[in-house]
């Protein structure tokens, strides 16, 4: 279908069907945002369903798996645990696990990820002179994943 039977179709419509049709088509828009934002409130996370980009975290989750997140404050970070986080300078949120926990007398806990797959640990993926990721970085970890069904 190309475009000009497209606007010959829409064309024919009277306006009741035209306003219909875009009705219908805002309220699915519509919803689907309703529903993202309450799994956003739900899970506590700005982002609680990601798809994995990558195959450093193989054989665990391969490229196109899709990771669903949660981000309770009061859980604290341990080790083993796969956390998906933004690093200042980068917009493409990084799934990987966390290798080391360094907790501080203060309280103030402080964590070092690694990609399964990868001889080394993500320091070499954070911001410029940041050795440890922190809370804030954190948008969510993996509680459940769909895998690749091809």
């Amino acid at each position: 279908m190309d475009v000009s039977t497209l606007f010959d179709d829409v064309k024919r419509m009277n306006k009741r069907q035209f306003l219909y049709q875009v009705l219908s088509f805002g309220m699915i828009v519509s919803s689907a945002l309703m529903i993202w934002k309450g799994l956003m409130v739900v899970t506590g996370s700005e982002s609680p369903i990601v798809v994995v980009l990558s195959g450093s975290m193989e054989p665990a989750f391969h490229r196109g798996d899709l990771l669903f997140l949660t981000n309770y404050p009061e859980e604290p970070v341990r080790v083993g645990e796969i956390v998906v986080f933004k690093v200042e300078g980068r917009d493409i949120p990084i799934v990987h696990r966390v290798l080391k926990l360094h907790e501080k007398e203060n309280g103030t806990v402080k964590f070092l990820t690694k990609g399964d797959n990868n001889s080394v640990d993500d320091r070499g993926l954070y911001a410029p002179g940041q050795l440890w990721l922190t809370k804030k970085d954190v948008v969510g970890r993996a509680r459940g994943m769909l895998s690749l069904l091809v």
